[in-house]
């Protein structure tokens, strides 16, 4: 069975990198800019959230994982 708060922990935070990098997709079925967006506290904060949610209900593979996304939004956030 799939861990459905490690999925949503690795949604957030390739969502809030990948609209930092300007890869971002728009749900709205708006053209992608392939600019970089501005990301808001709020986007980072989930992000954050879903990582530490995901951290308790994880296997040592998955905290690993959710590991190596937490440092990349970490060095992502520093670009902002």
């Amino acid at each position: 069975m799939a861990n459905r708060l490690f999925q949503k922990a690795r949604e957030a935070v390739n969502n809030v990198v990948g609209r930092m990098n300007g890869n971002g997709s728009h749900e709205q079925g708006h053209q992608m800019s392939h600019q970089p967006e501005h990301i808001n506290a709020h986007d980072e904060a989930v992000a954050q959230n879903a990582i530490s949610s995901a951290m308790a209900n994880s296997s040592d593979a998955e905290r690993a994982q959710l590991a190596e996304l937490q440092q990349e939004l970490d060095q992502n956030g520093d670009l902002k």
